[in-house]
C-alpha cells in the first residue's frame, strides 16, 4: 500500500469528511433512519466479545423493618447469559485509471478545489454508510425475531448467527390470524403481551411492527370500533379504517401505548450484482418498555494497533476505521475503505408476537 496520490487533499479534507458524513446523519437533514443509532447505547468491549443478560425478575420493593431488626432475604432473579466474538465487517471502493487521470487533469487545469474534492471523496459517505446499512440490517433482524443470521447470500464472506435468547414466556403466536376482519388484535395484544409486560413490573410504551401488519389491524372490526368510539362518532354503517395517526390516539388513550411501523430496505451487493430486502420479519409485532433496548458493541481492530505505513486513517463515530491509499493490484487504483468490528445486541426485556403464527 502506498500514499495517496492526491496526498495534500487527503491531509486537508480527509478528516472533515469522513466525520462530516456521520454529523449529518445524525442531523436533522439526513434520508435514512438507522434506528439502531437511536435506541442502542454505543458501548466499548476490551475483550472482543458481545454479551446480553437476561434478567428473568423485576424490580422487588424493599420492606420497612423495625430497629435493629434483621432484614429479609430476597430471591436473587435468574439471569440467562448470550455471548460470542463480535464479527469484523468492511467494504472497499476505488478509482480507477480512468478517474485517477480525470483527476489529474482537473488539478493540472486549476479546477475548483471543491469539484476536486467531491469527486476524490465522494466513497468516503459510501464505505462508511455501508457499516451503517449492515448495522441496521442487523439490528432491526435481531429485534423482530430474536435472531441476527447473516446469510452467504446475504453477504461476501462468512455468514453469521447471534441468538438473544428472548425468554420462551415472552414470545406469542396468536388465536386468529389478523388478516381476518373478527381476529380482535388489540384485545390480542392486550391479553398476551400486556398483561405479561405487566406482570414482569414492565410497562409498554411502543410496539414495533410492519406495515402490512398494521394494515391489517386497522381494517379490522376492533380498531375502526376504538377509533369510532374516540372521535366520538361511533355508526355501524360509518366505521371508516384509521391511519396511523388517528389509531395510535385512540389506542394510547385506551392501552397506554403507540404503534411505530417500521419500514426499511437495506441495499446488498454480492460479486457484483445487487439486490434489496427488508431486515425486519413480516408479521412481528415487537413490544419494548425502555427505550434503549441494547447495545452497540465495538471492540479494536488489529490495524488500528498497527497501522500500515503509507495509509491514511480517520476513525468516525468510535468505531469505523475510514483508510485512503493507492495501490497497483493489478492496475493502479485509489482505494477507500471502512472497517469495523462491531454488533448491535438485543439487551433489554422484548415482548415478540408472530401474528402469522397459530397459537391458541
Amino acid at each position: 500500500m502506498e500514499t495517496s496520490l492526491f496526498i495534500e487533499y487527503v491531509k486537508k479534507y480527509f478528516k472533515a469528511v469522513s466525520h462530516g458524513v456521520i454529523e449529518k446523519l445524525n442531523g436533522t437533514t439526513k434520508q435514512l433512519t438507522y434506528l439502531h443509532k437511536t435506541m442502542l447505547r454505543k458501548e466499548y468491549s476490551v475483550s472482543g466479545k458481545w454479551e446480553s443478560l437476561t434478567v428473568n425478575g423485576s424490580m422487588v420493593s424493599a420492606d420497612y423493618v423495625a430497629m435493629d431488626s434483621s432484614l429479609p432475604l430476597k430471591s436473587r432473579d435468574s439471569i440467562g447469559k448470550a455471548s460470542g466474538d463480535i464479527p469484523k465487517i468492511g467494504m472497499e471502493l476505488s478509482l480507477n485509471e480512468r478517474e485517477l487521470t480525470d483527476l489529474d487533469t482537473m488539478v493540472a487545469t486549476q479546477e475548483a478545489e471543491s469539484a476536486i474534492v467531491a469527486k476524490l471523496f465522494r466513497d468516503t459517505p459510501r464505505v462508511i454508510g455501508g457499516v451503517l446499512e449492515r448495522n441496521e440490517a442487523s439490528f432491526l433482524m435481531g429485534l423482530s425475531t430474536g435472531l441476527t443470521v447473516v446469510e452467504d447470500d446475504k453477504n461476501t464472506g462468512t455468514g453469521i448467527r447471534l441468538d438473544f435468547k428472548y425468554p420462551t414466556e415472552n414470545k406469542f403466536g396468536v388465536p386468529v390470524l389478523f388478516s381476518n376482519p373478527a381476529s380482535k388484535p388489540l384485545t390480542v395484544i392486550n391479553e398476551r403481551i400486556l398483561s405479561k409486560a405487566s406482570a414482569d413490573g414492565n410497562g409498554v410504551f411502543k410496539i414495533m411492527i410492519d406495515r402490512a401488519t398494521f394494515a391489517n389491524i386497522a381494517k379490522s372490526d376492533e380498531a375502526k370500533d376504538l377509533y369510532a368510539s374516540n372521535v366520538g362518532n361511533y355508526s355501524d354503517t360509518n366505521r371508516p379504517t384509521p391511519n396511523l395517526t388517528k389509531l395510535n390516539t385512540a389506542v394510547q388513550d385506551e392501552y397506554g401505548y403507540v404503534f411505530e411501523i417500521v419500514d426499511r430496505s437495506v441495499v446488498i451487493e454480492k460479486n457484483g450484482n445487487r439486490s434489496t430486502y427488508k431486515p425486519w420479519a413480516v408479521g412481528a409485532i415487537v413490544a419494548v418498555s425502555a427505550e434503549i433496548v441494547g447495545t452497540l458493541t465495538y471492540a479494536k481492530l488489529a490495524e488500528q494497533n498497527h497501522p500500515v505505513e503509507g495509509v491514511q486513517y480517520e476513525t468516525v463515530d468510535d468505531y469505523i476505521l475510514v483508510s485512503k491509499y493507492r495501490q497497483n493490484k493489478p492496475s493502479l487504483s485509489e482505494y477507500t475503505s471502512s472497517q469495523a468490528r462491531v454488533v448491535p445486541v438485543i439487551a433489554e426485556t422484548v415482548y415478540l408476537m408472530d401474528s402469522l403464527t397459530i397459537q391458541s
